[in-house]
């Protein structure tokens, strides 16, 4: 996936954030990275995978798609603080494991990168977050596409004030 232009992106709504709560010389990485998994564990309740317990269905996909790329905007966020390349490519190969196993890994290699932030610690981020979208059966379009609405979304919200 050609990160480029998400990253260009989010590199806007983040200046904007910045600039209106003050927060340019402050360090946002590990509020970053506590919201990133907050919004992992949202989608992982909003595919209800792990609910062995209940018959309720998942939500609709528009619903997955949606929290998935809320994750997908701190994953970038945090690329930009780290001052990573905006010409990274990341192709990653579908494993054989279910969501449940993809949801624990990409716990774990958020938790991973936070107590060793590095480079090679955040591309593993992005591939473990990529798979999953692969596995819950989005393609790159897809979840570009969605990207592109909700950081428009994001935008207005902080014209309002949210």
């Amino acid at each position: 996936m050609n990160l480029n232009n998400l990253f260009e992106m989010q590199h806007e709504l983040d200046a904007k954030i910045q600039s209106q709560h003050h927060l340019e010389s402050e360090s946002l990485i590990d509020r970053k990275i506590l919201a990133l998994l907050v919004e992992v564990a949202e989608l992982a309740n909003e595919t209800r995978c792990f609910k062995f317990w209940s018959l309720k269905e998942p939500s609709a996909i528009e619903v997955i798609l949606e929290e998935y790329v809320d994750g997908i905007h701190f994953i970038l966020s945090l690329g930009l603080e780290l001052e990573v390349c905006r010409e990274l490519q990341i192709k990653p190969e579908l494993i054989d494991c279910n969501l449940n196993e993809q949801f624990l890994t990409v716990f774990q290699t958020i938790t991973i990168f936070q107590s060793n932030i590095s480079l090679e610690n955040y591309r593993q981020v992005i591939i473990e977050y990529l798979l999953l979208g692969k596995l819950l059966g989005f393609s790159e379009e897809d979840i570009e596409s969605a990207y592109v609405s909700k950081n428009e979304i994001n935008h207005e919200r902080q014209q309002q004030g949210y």
